[in-house]
């Protein structure tokens, strides 16, 4: 029973990291978007979400800033889409 619970804990702490995620790009680069409209695998640049380098680096310092993580710039690829950011955030948060 404990290990079923610890899993459904960890299931919602990921939600509300990914919901989080979707919340700070809508609001911080102003898109005229819900963020409930944005899937977890849709990419984040370019024909995703239409962000550019200018708005990459904004989001860069966010994420960094809120979640206390650093984000190298051979590190692109996390910003690929909501559950790729997400995984990274999980795995290097300094908490």
């Amino acid at each position: 029973m404990y290990a079923y619970q610890e899993t459904q804990k960890l299931a919602q702490e990921r939600r509300e990291l990914t919901e989080r995620l979707k919340e700070i790009i809508v609001e911080r680069l102003d898109l005229e978007i819900e963020p409930s409209l944005i899937t977890d695998d849709q990419p984040i640049f370019g024909r995703g979400l239409g962000l550019d380098s200018i708005d990459a680096l904004e989001l860069f310092v966010v994420i960094e800033d809120e979640f206390n993580v650093t984000v190298y710039d051979d590190n692109i690829e996390v910003f690929s889409s909501i559950n790729k950011l997400a995984d990274y955030i999980v795995v290097n948060s300094e908490e």
